[in-house]
Formats: C-alpha cells, structure tokens, sequence
C-alpha cells in the first residue's frame, strides 16, 4: 500500500500528490483547457510488499546415490567366502602364464593357447550362469529372449575365438568376450546380487590384464626380459 501527501503549491488549481518512495507523481489540473486537461504519470514503478524473508527457497537437490559400480565393490566384503575363494582360485591358470613366461624369460606358444582356451571356458561359463539364473521360477531375472539370447552370443564368442590361427587376435576376441560379458552384468542386465557383481569385475579386470601382459610377451620378449632382468656385467662372479 501506498501513503500519499498532499501539499499545496502557489496555485490553487493543482494538487501534488507523492508517495513515501516517490513512486508516483501525478499533476491533476482544474483548468478545462484541452492542453491542461491531462493527467500525466512520471515515474510509476512497482515494487514488492512482502519481506525478503518469506520469499521461497529454491528445493535443494537430493543427495546423489552411489552407481551400481561403487555399490558393488563396497558389497565384495559380504561374498560368501566359498565364492569368493574358488573365483580367486580360478584365476590362477590366467595369471600364472605370463608370469611363468616372465621368469622363465621366453614365450611359450604351448601354455598362450592353453590360457586362451581356459579364457574361452570361462566366458562360456559365465554365459551359462546368466541362463541358469533366468530359468527358476523366483529368479529376479525372467527367461526371456533378452537373458536368454544374451547368454547364448558368449559362448558363440569363445568358440569364434579359438577359430583363429594368431594367438594374439585368439587373446584380444577372449577380452572383447569378457568385455561384453560384463557389460551385460552391469547396464543391460543388472539383475544379480550386488556382492557377485562386485567379483564379477575383479574376475574380470584380472582375466584382461592377464591375457594382455601374455600377448605383450609374445610380441616384445626381449623388452620384457631387458626390463626384468637387467645385463649383468661379466666381471660379477656367479656365486
């Protein structure tokens, strides 16, 4: 609301009207010439009434959860340890080649096909368990064409990569394989308990770098054996 004075000039036919704020300035004349006849507005502006403290805040956004990624390594301690052991274990034939190759200073043909072969297994039987929990009735998963269908391009995968005559492109179709299978685990198919989804990654993150550091042997040995065993000089005795 506006408060408005009045205040009385030389003239007695105008009046002068102001508000506190000098919002709004009217000159009225009782002159009835046409020129003198108007009513003129100077100034006029709005303003609010209502106090800066009841104005309303903008809603803070909520806090945003951790992804499925976080959640399931945080959950990889609550792995039943039967699990947890036996998919440790298996990696043993994965991580023990390059490293036998490693110390032994040379590249075995013979144990890169045998670790690409067990690769392959496993990415079939991560295949089949994708099946197999579709299939019960109080599965969280349903046996339809997307879990099913999914499940039936790894094995196709595996055995597509032992068809190549070069380990390398044999290894790299195996890590491509592991690739999808744990894309599928993670944004297509997100369906299994966060604790086996946390191990799936492990598993997965350390079958990759195995067959990798086996495909860097073979296709720089002497780097490798250079880097781990540095030339001795002759003058060392051999004790």
């Amino acid at each position: 609301s506006l408060i408005f004075t009045t205040a009385f000039g030389q003239s007695s036919d105008s009046f002068l009207f102001k508000s506190h704020s000098d919002v709004c300035i009217l000159f009225l004349s009782y002159n009835y010439h046409y020129r003198y006849s108007s009513v003129c507005a100077i100034n006029l502006q709005a303003f609010h009434t209502s106090f800066p403290l009841l104005k309303k805040k903008p809603p803070r956004e909520p806090p945003r959860e951790p992804g499925l990624l976080r959640k399931s390594m945080k959950s990889l301690k609550d792995s039943p340890k039967p699990a947890l052991y036996l998919s440790l274990a298996g990696l043993i034939p994965l991580v023990s080649v390059p490293l036998l190759m490693a110390f032994q200073r040379t590249y075995h043909p013979e144990l890169a096909f045998v670790q690409v072969t067990y690769g392959a297994v496993i990415v079939s039987f991560i295949g089949g368990m994708r099946w197999g929990f579709a299939v019960p009735e109080d599965s969280p998963a349903k046996p339809d064409w997307l879990n099913l269908a999914n499940s039936t391009v790894l094995p196709l995968l595996a055995w597509q990569a032992l068809l190549f005559k070069d380990i390398t492109s044999s290894a790299v179709m195996v890590v491509l394989s592991l690739g999808i299978a744990l894309h599928y685990d993670l944004s297509l198919l997100p369906t299994y308990p966060l604790w086996f989804t946390g191990l799936r990654i492990v598993v997965t993150v350390v079958a990759v770098l195995s067959l990798l550091a086996t495909v860097a042997v073979k296709m720089h040995p002497g780097k490798v054996q250079m880097q781990l065993w540095p030339a001795r000089s002759p003058q060392v005795a051999d004790y």
